[in-house]
């Protein structure tokens, strides 16, 4: 027997110098993106007892049976199985009943206990069993995505210092008001969303703008609540209510978009109702009729019970199962996760697809890509690079790292440095070789990479450009993409223009849209399906989560993506290799095709069959046989997209070799 039923597997004046690091503290990136995770337990959830029970309880009958044992010895296991696997799926199609609508769900316990009740209990129990566990895996599916959701509030301080007349008070920040002023010290996580009084640090807001480096904070900037204050002090004055920070509405995004995404179903499902009617009155018609013509009672119940086994509706989802969890178990294989088969199944219907830049197209983290002495220094590139990073060797900011990083990539001396110093917003200093050397950023507004001036003893000696590093095979993917989907994709990202038109370039796309919140990026995803596309969004982080939701298909950078961007998405790169995109959407679109052969060929063997069973005499056996070697035969086709050549149909070269 065959399952019939697949569910998705769906909160004083300030210093400004420390002598700590750079112009920032440096959690890691994967830390400043990710809410805490709360994990639902699997046994927490009362189908997954249900579940697990109803599991056990077959495999042991199952032993039993097999192994010679007496009926009594099996009997009341199976039994078992059948109430604790179907006494849920029941009571949820009765409920449908009294709506006047017929469940699948019913349906399939009825062809469960009529199984049974020709003798073929261990196939109506195998029924059960797999009816529960889908309802068990799509309700824990769902628990993990709102634990995401909740987690990401925790992402905002419990207490907040606030400053009075009076003096300083800690107090929750679901009391503060429009207008309280905060104190947020080096390395706290700012309270609520509002603008500088004064202080000069930096913040990390990767979480809200996806920005890959903290941004430096002076009076007059705005700041968000759950943001990473650096190293140093802020005074902030809050300009919007708890409730209607940013990262509450994130939350409020989140669960709005999953509640008005379109239903997920799978192709087959959306026939199930008229299905389920039509083979339920020919059911009864087949079984009533001969015997208002006087037919024998028994005959006609065992032509009506034949016929609801060969009429069975299990063939013909089995058509759509196989190809899609074949493309699953492949694509597992080459490091997407794809969460469902409804999830594989709508990957396959995209037509336009929307990129994130940082953690995403780019890989997060700054690297040098330009050393430039000045013409009247007496430094050479390598000699400019190593001073600077003896000056920065202390700092763990995250531009100090890619600078030192690129130090030794190059195999150089780093001079030991001493009288170490970091002023927020500005740079360090240190004294190497005896003379007094600073990095800081410089202001080049025709650039679009980071630009930091080394001067030694007060005298520029030259500057290093950073960027934040393209993906491996980014190109090459949104050429694929474009291909798919016969539209280039569209660039939604939190970063500033200038770095989001250097990575268009790099890519080449055209339609970029810069600066965005988390809201814009879900009103942009939403434009467009009001304009009749079906988005593909890809992601990372927090930021992200909302759009993901609201996309018609949502894939999430592993690596360094958040817990809630993970748990919102239908699919997760597990690797990080982003060629990997297109290439699971082709193996999406060939499971499409499968299950369109797979239907002709599961209607072929019904429709043969019931007329068999209507207008000659079809023996049970006979039918049962048939019955089941068409869910064999489609099954063996969908399993073609087990093999690596299905695989290799679909992704996409890096560019570069």
């Amino acid at each position: 027997m065959c399952s019939c039923k697949v569910g998705p597997v769906s909160t004083t004046s300030p210093s400004s110098t420390t002598s700590a690091t750079h112009p920032a503290p440096t959690p890691s990136p994967s830390s400043a993106r990710s809410a805490p995770r709360r994990r639902t337990r699997v046994l927490a959830l009362p189908e997954a007892r249900w579940a697990l029970t109803a599991t056990v309880a077959f495999l042991l009958a199952l032993a039993l049976d097999f192994g010679g044992a007496p009926d009594w010895a099996y009997g009341p296991l199976y039994a078992v199985a059948y109430v604790t696997g179907g006494w849920e799926p029941a009571l949820e199609g009765l409920r449908a009943l009294r709506e006047k609508t017929l469940d699948v769900d019913l349906l399939m316990i009825v062809a469960a206990l009529g199984a049974a009740s020709i003798g073929q209990v261990r196939d109506g129990a195998l029924l059960i069993v797999i009816f529960a566990t889908s309802g068990a895996l799509e309700a824990l599916a769902t628990a993990r995505t709102a634990d995401s959701v909740r987690g990401l509030l925790d992402l905002a301080p419990t207490t907040a210092t606030r400053v009075t007349e009076a003096g300083e008070q800690t107090v929750p920040t679901s009391e503060l008001a429009v207008g309280d002023v905060l104190l947020v010290r080096p390395g706290e996580r700012i309270g609520a969303d509002g603008s500088v009084l004064d202080g000069t640090s930096e913040a990390d807001q990767a979480t809200i703008t996806g920005e890959p480096l903290p941004v430096a904070k002076g009076p007059g900037d705005e700041v968000f609540a759950g943001t990473l204050n650096g190293t140093g002090a802020l005074r902030v004055r809050v300009g919007r209510d708890p409730a209607d920070s940013v990262i509450a509405r994130i939350v409020t995004l989140v669960e709005e978009a999953s509640r008005t995404k379109a239903p997920t179903q799978l192709f087959i499902e959306k026939i199930e109702q008229r299905y389920a009617v039509g083979m339920v009155a020919a059911t009864l018609a087949v079984f009533a009729l001969p015997v208002a013509f006087g037919a024998n009672l028994t005959d006609a119940l065992l032509r009506a019970m034949t016929f609801m086994i060969v009429a069975s509706p299990c063939a013909v989802v089995l058509a759509t199962m196989p190809p899609l969890l074949s493309a699953i178990a492949n694509a597992g294989r080459h490091g997407v996760l794809v969460k469902s088969a409804v999830a594989m199944e709508r990957l396959g219907e995209i037509d336009t697809t929307a990129l994130d830049k940082t953690g995403t197209l780019t890989e997060g983290t700054p690297e040098v890509t330009a050393v430039r002495p000045l013409p009247d220094s007496d430094l050479d590139e390598d000699a400019l690079l190593a001073l600077a990073a003896a000056a920065e060797h202390q700092s763990e900011h995250p531009l100090a790292r890619a600078v030192v990083a690129a130090a030794r990539s190059r195999g150089l001396r780093i001079e030991p440095a001493a009288d170490f110093t970091a002023t927020p917003g500005q740079g360090v200093t240190a004294t190497v070789d005896g003379r007094t050397v600073s990095v800081g950023r410089a202001d080049d507004a025709d650039s679009d990479a980071t630009v930091v001036l080394v001067t030694r003893d007060g005298t520029p000696v030259g500057t290093l450009a950073l960027t934040d590093r393209l993906r491996a095979g980014a190109p090459a993917t949104t050429a694929a993409l474009t291909a798919l989907t016969g539209t280039a994709p569209v660039l939604l990202t939190g970063d500033n223009a200038r770095a989001a038109a250097r990575v268009a370039d790099a890519t080449g796309l055209t339609d970029v849209r810069a600066q965005l919140l988390p809201e814009d990026k879900v009103h942009a995803v939403r434009d467009l399906q009001r304009a009749g596309r079906k988005v593909l969004f890809v992601g990372d982080g927090v930021n992200d989560a909302p759009a993901l939701a609201a996309a018609h298909s949502g894939v999430a950078m592993g690596r360094a993506g958040s817990d809630l961007a993970l748990e919102t998405a239908d699919a997760v790169i597990v690797r990080d290799e982003l060629a990997t995109v297109p290439a699971v959407v082709r193996l999406s679109r060939a499971a499409r095709r499968l299950v369109v052969q797979n239907l002709v060929i599961a209607g072929v063997f019904i429709t043969g069959l019931v007329l068999w069973d209507l207008f000659g005499h079809l023996p049970l056996p006979l039918g049962v046989a048939g019955h089941e070697g068409s869910t064999v035969l489609v099954g063996l086709n969908g399993l073609r997209l087990l093999r690596e050549s299905a695989w290799r149909s679909g992704p996409v070269q890096d560019s570069r070799g």
